[in-house]
């Protein structure tokens, strides 16, 4: 997920004194371990869809599939709502950009790999006869939002101007004047009308567009900055999590197999599931001898979850059949997610020393 968090804490705000250098900031560990998390569960989930996927979403089809998919499936819902809250603490907090040329960098940071991945994800579905329509079409269309095959880049739509909206008002908080951030976020923000008023007056159909944010998006962004900004010293009471999370996690079991799959980001059982895994992580102390490979595998995270889809849909649905016992389909399922996660770390910390990091995240 996105690389430009820049998980420092400020140990002095302000200027320094005159004469004075201001204090260095302490890396948090605990943010990087918590994106690490974030991006295995988001790929449990990947992988536990196929399971589901392969039974056609009825246990009838294959009890043992279904349940070991759903299951996979419940455990991973507090992943997007963790990666806004990094994104909000990044912003407002731990590192708030300095003027708007810092926040371009950022943004562009974002959108370059979004694009780059999308052009990966249309020509290898091209290549493999996957496209269900004109790959030009497919390209124009994700333009303003995710495409099929690379469904799981509609994250980035929605945080990118999370990040901008919440920079913007940092800057205007801190005396500065973002003309071009405020006249970019101000396009996104009548783009859906304007497109949706071409549609009406030439009566040509027109991309839905993704951009822009929804209110549980911006609320986990606010939210998870003051829950991660919180000292260490007031979370000591994190027992009761260690009940109440995996009651998030069952309840979530239970709404995606009896009420709709799949479970609304917005939904309470999410809310509760997110603040519980963020507050059993945040200030964690990360061992020293863990340090380098977690800050060097928290770094790859964006690209390694740019390109995990193309792993999990080349090898994974190769081993998911229907009629798998429940024993077997857990343990498939597990083989299976430390395959695409060892490949996907792999590929990005490759692509990382021959610094196409830019590229491709």
């Amino acid at each position: 997920m996105p690389n430009d968090i820049a998980v420092l804490l400020p140990q002095q705000r302000g200027s320094a004194p005159s004469g004075q250098t201001a204090a260095p900031r302490e890396h948090r560990f605990d943010i990087d371990l918590m994106r690490l998390i974030c991006s295995a569960t988001i790929m449990l989930g990947h992988v536990g869809a196929q399971f589901i996927h392969s039974t056609g979403n009825d246990p009838a089809n294959g009890s043992g599939s279904y349940w070991a998919g759903h299951v996979a499936e419940a455990i991973n819902p507090f992943a997007v709502p963790l990666y806004f809250a990094i994104a909000g603490w990044a912003v407002l907090v731990g590192a708030p950009p300095r003027d708007s040329a810092r926040m371009w960098q950022r943004i562009v940071r974002n959108t370059v790999p979004l694009f780059a991945w999308t052009a990966v994800y249309l020509v290898w579905a091209w290549l493999r006869d996957r496209n269900e329509r004109p790959m030009t079409e497919l390209a124009a269309d994700s333009l303003f939002g995710s495409v099929q095959p690379a469904y799981h880049l509609w994250f980035m739509y929605t945080y990118i101007p999370i990040i901008a909206l919440l920079a913007f008002a940092m800057l205007i908080k801190a005396g500065k004047r973002p003309w071009g951030l405020g006249a970019a976020l101000l396009g996104i923000a009548v783009l859906p009308s304007v497109m949706t008023t071409v549609t009406e007056v030439t009566g040509r159909e027109l991309p839905s567009v993704a951009w822009g944010f929804t209110t549980y998006s911006l609320v986990y962004a606010v939210g998870g900055a003051l829950l991660l900004a919180l000292p260490a010293d007031t979370l000591r009471w994190r027992w009761p999590l260690y009940v109440l999370l995996p009651l998030t996690m069952a309840g979530a079991l239970w709404y995606n197999t009896q009420i709709h799959y799949v479970m609304p980001n917005a939904h309470l059982f999410v809310a509760a599931m997110s603040i519980c895994v963020l507050l059993l992580i945040s200030r964690v102390r990360v061992p020293e001898k863990w340090r380098p490979s977690v800050r060097k595998l928290a770094n790859a995270a964006l690209g390694a979850y740019m390109v995990h889809v193309l792993f999990v849909e080349e090898i994974v649905p190769r081993f998911v059949s229907p009629d798998l016992g429940g024993a077997v389909a857990g343990l498939l399922l597990v083989g299976l997610l430390i395959t695409v996660m060892a490949l996907s770390f792999a590929t990005s910390l490759l692509w990382g020393r021959l610094n196409l990091r830019r590229l491709l995240g």
